[in-house]
C-alpha cells in the first residue's frame, strides 16, 4: 500500500497542478505563458507542479473581483448603470453632435445638386461658340 501511495501522491499532484493550469486566465499566469506552464506541468512530473503551485499563479484576488466570496467583494469594482455614467453620457453628446454635423453637410450637399439640377434643366443651352 505505501508502494501505491508513493506513485498516487505525485500524479495526483500532477493531476491538480494540470487542472489548476488549465482553468487559470492567462493574464494570472507568472514568468512565463500558460501553454509553457502546462509542458513543465506534464514533462517534469513532481517538480512541475510543485513550481507552479508555487511560483507560476497570482495568489491574490484578481482585480476584476473574479472570485465569488464575499470576502472579496469589497475590492471588487462596482458596476454603474449607463444613465449613471458621465463618460457614456458625453460620448452620447459628441456622437449625436458629430451626427448632426454630418447630417447637416448632406443636406446641404443635396440642396447644392438639386440647384444645379434646376438650373440644368430649366436654363437654355447657350448657343456653341464657333
Amino acid at each position: 500500500m505505501l508502494r501505491a501511495l508513493i506513485y498516487l501522491l505525485p500524479l495526483a499532484l500532477t493531476i491538480y497542478a494540470f487542472i489548476d493550469c488549465l482553468n487559470t486566465p492567462e493574464d494570472e499566469a507568472k514568468h512565463l505563458p500558460k501553454v509553457a506552464w502546462v509542458f513543465i506541468i506534464l514533462l517534469f512530473w513532481i517538480v512541475g507542479p510543485i513550481v507552479w503551485l508555487a511560483a507560476g499563479k497570482v495568489r491574490e484576488a484578481p482585480a476584476g473581483g473574479r472570485t465569488p466570496s464575499e470576502w472579496h467583494s469589497a475590492r471588487r469594482t462596482r458596476w454603474v448603470a449607463p444613465d449613471d455614467n458621465p463618460e457614456f453620457l458625453k460620448s452620447l453628446k459628441d456622437e449625436s453632435r458629430r451626427d448632426e454635423s454630418l447630417l447637416k453637410d448632406w443636406e446641404a450637399d443635396l440642396r447644392r445638386r438639386e440647384d444645379e439640377l434646376k438650373r440644368r434643366d430649366s436654363g437654355p443651352e447657350a448657343p456653341p461658340a464657333s
